[in-house]
């Protein structure tokens, strides 16, 4: 799928097969550590490397309870914005593990940094899966000394970060035009306790780009803010939420800043990737059998169009109804009513689909097996209109099953 940006003469391109490692300079392996339960592919320590500096945003979970790795990663980023590699490992969150969970994340970056031959100061860290529980360093120790760091090996790094993850999500972009050639990778990992600030649990992004730090930050925060803190899955906000985005400038360009022709572009094509991994997440929410995407419009603000969005998005009882194919557009308005945005009930709209429900606050007639019917497509669509504005924001979820809670009841049994 080729995407034209306002310059025209720039597109954006879908890389086939694309992931982390697509951005030149990158490299990327995996392991079996014995950190998670086994199984026949099993791999939960991985490695991302990049041949030369890159700099380095992030954005971290908004949870006061804050993994050791989320806290690591801060401190080292206050003092340091180059990095050259990122250890992460799946099965333990390293979360409320005290003074020795910090040492144990501290170490791993150590053990890391001995294997790459760089400072440890330029490793970051993150974890995922059972919290409370401290990091096998015996065992990681041992797989990192296994992994076979290569330019095809992203596709085992995201493997390697899945924990209730039913399939990976991954994929790059390529930005061309005259004298413009670069490219955005990315993976992303997560399948519950999946909220917005931050809602991804694990994401990682490298471009070639050279990208000015200052720009950068702001860029990855526009881009989270339109995609991966617009998904719930079933409003749990993890301890360890973490994206990272590297540019190691290896493209070649000269440093695209804020006033550049070429920042919107950087903009579009972030997003693009950013939206990719989050669906994909939507998608995969633990037991989920249908993506809900929620798409308002119609706000006076665009705080108001994503409180919207985000609520409904996140509402159990709008999800159960999903699953059920019960078209209860009652509780959509319920949920828009208690988001905390401006609205009107007299001047609202709600679609399912093309099928209108609600106009101008007044029900209309419909028949239930066409609504139902709509529902039972993998991806619904709903439409908000608060009729009050000009702002629209998107959000995305899943439908809530028996199946998830099943997964959450045995979670660490």
């Amino acid at each position: 799928m080729v995407y034209f940006s306002m310059l025209m003469d720039v597109n954006i391109v879908f890389i086939e097969s694309g992931g982390i490692t697509s951005p030149a300079g990158f490299f990327a392996g995996a392991a079996y550590a014995g950190i998670k339960k086994k199984s026949p592919d099993a791999l939960d320590l991985a490695l991302l490397y990049s041949e030369t500096d890159a700099d380095v945003a992030a954005v971290f979970t908004t949870n006061r309870i804050k993994a050791a790795p989320v806290i690591v990663d801060q401190k080292r980023l206050e003092q340091n914005g180059k990095i050259r590699a990122v250890l992460v490992n799946s099965g333990c969150a390293n979360a409320c593990t005290g003074e020795k969970g910090i040492e144990d994340a501290l170490q791993t970056t150590l053990l890391a940094a001995e294997y790459l031959g760089i400072p440890a100061e330029k490793v970051l860290v993150a974890s995922t899966g059972v919290i409370g529980v401290r990091l096998p360093f015996e065992n990681i120790k041992d797989g990192i000394g296994r992994i076979a760091l290569t330019r095809e090996g992203g596709h085992q790094f995201t493997r390697a970060i899945m924990t209730t993850d039913t399939r990976p999500k991954e994929c790059a972009v390529r930005i061309t035009g005259k004298g413009v050639d670069f490219v955005i990778g990315g993976t992303a990992k997560g399948a519950g306790m999946i909220h917005p600030n931050m809602a991804t649990m694990l994401g990682f992004l490298a471009t070639d780009a050279a990208v000015d730090a200052g720009f950068l930050k702001r860029a990855l925060k526009a881009a989270v803010d339109d995609t991966f803190n617009m998904v719930s899955v079933d409003g749990d906000t993890s301890t360890n939420d973490t994206v990272l985005i590297l540019a190691n400038g290896l493209a070649g360009n000269p440093p695209i800043r804020e006033d550049s022709k070429l920042a919107s572009v950087f903009q579009q094509a972030l997003n693009r990737v950013c939206l990719k991994l989050a669906k994909g997440i939507a998608a995969d929410g633990e037991g989920a059998t249908r993506l809900i995407e929620i798409q308002v419009n119609g706000a006076l603000s665009i705080r108001d169009a994503r409180l919207v969005a985000r609520t409904i998005a996140s509402s159990p009882l709008v999800k159960t109804a999903v699953h059920g194919c019960d078209p209860n557009w009652g509780r959509v308005v319920a949920a828009a009513g208690r988001s905390g945005a401006e609205l009107e009930q007299d001047k609202i709209d709600v679609y399912f689909g093309d099928l209108c429900l609600l106009k101008s606050g007044t029900p209309q007639q419909f028949e239930k097996s066409e609504a139902s019917k709509i529902l039972r497509n993998k991806e619904v669509v709903m439409r908000v209109n608060l009729n009050l504005g000009q702002y629209s924001a998107v959000a995305w979820g899943c439908d809530l099953s028996e199946e998830y809670v099943v997964i959450n009841s045995e979670y660490t049994t």
